[in-house]
């Protein structure tokens, strides 16, 4: 029978820190969730690229903005923008920064079990 599970971003299975934000993993039942906080001045194709190693983020996104904003420009040139209490779908093969002068907090549950993890 499946049970109960529960755990709490303040003491995160995982965290992993890049210029200008980080994020905390939690894992249950085979899902990561991540808290992401994204400072004024992030921006993927700056502070999280040098650690992927890859042309833009490759990385779907599945998401809910707590508080700030962040733009979403696609490979083709499409763009979004997420603020708060927006739910959205981001998938790979994008650039994003933070709009504003107020950090972006966002919780993922699809793209953070590989997100600014070093590549081996």
């Amino acid at each position: 029978m499946p049970k109960i599970e529960k755990k709490n971003f303040s003491s995160p299975d995982e965290s992993r820190s890049f210029s200008k934000g980080n994020v905390k993993l939690v894992k249950l039942a085979g899902v990561t969730f991540g808290l992401a906080t994204f400072e004024p001045g992030w921006k993927w194709s700056e502070s999280v690229k040098p650690i992927a190693k890859t042309k833009s983020c490759e990385v779907g996104h599945t998401l809910h903005v707590l508080s700030g904003r962040m733009r979403t420009v696609m490979d083709d040139g499409t763009a979004g923008e997420f603020g708060p209490g927006d739910v959205g779908i981001i998938p790979p093969g994008h650039d994003a920064w933070v709009v504003g002068n107020s950090p972006c907090i966002a919780v993922d549950i699809a793209g953070m079990a590989e997100y600014a993890k070093p590549k081996k």
